[in-house]
């Protein structure tokens, strides 16, 4: 079966920390989501390849999971526990085995895993000379992505799609983050032998937002003022997520100044009423075409 790197995916080494890891992800995601490179198919296989290496490796379970057994990851407790009913089942003189996956001690796992889940015999346990079940096994664990723009990633709202032909609903909760992933147990891929289904891992995708840039739960924008309410003062209309505010500007208001609007930001991730906070930069747009009488104006501000 072909490996698949995920650390060479992320463009990371072996040793990474999950800091190095989300940042690599995040860097990675803003250039090749679907939204920047539309009708570009190579993109949308990296991108896809980019969250499935970001949801194994930022997952310190997964991860380690990975390390030891590569792609086939996912079925690696499956792999050690179908190793103890043999071993237990010889210890007892069972005879019988496993139809087209029997293996000993020294086997190595990925040729069960080939003969388990890829294309050697029938890909599924078979029952022992006794009749009697060699083995339940969960069923394969399901990816899907699910995109939201900011507005709805700040609200907790239900929402309904389709896996496996089958529709889930479920209660996004205000405050989810780009990247962040969820668990919906129970809804992958049907269980071997009668064991249970594998679990639906759900990941976020909030591509970036025209008016505000998100940075953990404080929101920054930018509002454009003129040059005559910038030095003798006055009011700007400002956008927030719930609406807008009338902010009042200061006499002799310098293009850059940022004022800070208290709770008007993302709300935090499951804690109810809490938010955090909006930062709004004043930019200072000059006037122009002048009239000459204008002109002569400024003349006499710059000579006074």
């Amino acid at each position: 079966m072909a490996y698949i790197d995920y650390y060479k995916i992320l463009g990371v080494d072996k040793n990474a920390t999950q800091d190095e890891i989300k940042k690599a992800y995040r860097k990675r995601a803003r250039k090749l989501h679907p939204d920047l490179n539309p009708d570009d198919k190579d993109a949308e296989k990296q991108f896809k390849e980019l969250n499935e290496a970001n949801e194994v490796l930022s997952n310190a379970e997964n991860r380690k999971k990975y390390d030891k057994y590569g792609e086939n990851w996912k079925h690696g407790e499956e792999y050690e526990k179908a190793q103890r009913q043999q071993r237990q089942s010889q210890s007892q003189n069972y005879g019988g085995g496993y139809s087209g996956a029997d293996f000993g001690e020294g086997e190595d796992f990925s040729d069960f895993f080939q003969n388990m889940f890829g294309g050697n015999g029938g890909g599924g346990f078979g029952r022992s000379s006794r009749g009697s079940a060699s083995g339940k096994f969960k069923g394969q664990d399901v990816q899907a992505e699910l995109t939201l723009n900011l507005r709805d990633a700040a609200k907790t709202h239900p929402q309904t799609f389709e896996i496996n032909g089958k529709k889930v609903r479920i209660t996004i909760p205000g405050g989810v983050y780009d990247g962040q992933q969820i668990k919906l147990k129970g809804h992958g891929n049907p269980g071997f032998n009668g064991g249970p289904n594998g679990d639906l891992y759900v990941t976020f995708s909030i591509p970036a937002d025209p008016d505000f840039e998100r940075i953990g739960d404080d929101l920054k924008t930018k509002v454009a003022i003129d040059l005559y309410t910038a030095v003798l003062g006055g009011d700007v209309k400002v956008n927030t997520l719930d609406g807008s505010v009338n902010l009042k500007v200061k006499p002799e208001t310098q293009s850059g100044t940022t004022v800070r609007l208290k709770g008007k930001g993302f709300p935090v991730y499951k804690k109810e009423g809490q938010f955090g906070d909006l930062f709004v930069t004043y930019e200072v747009k000059l006037p122009v075409n002048l009239t000459d009488k204008q002109k002569e104006l400024f003349e006499q501000l710059k000579n006074s």
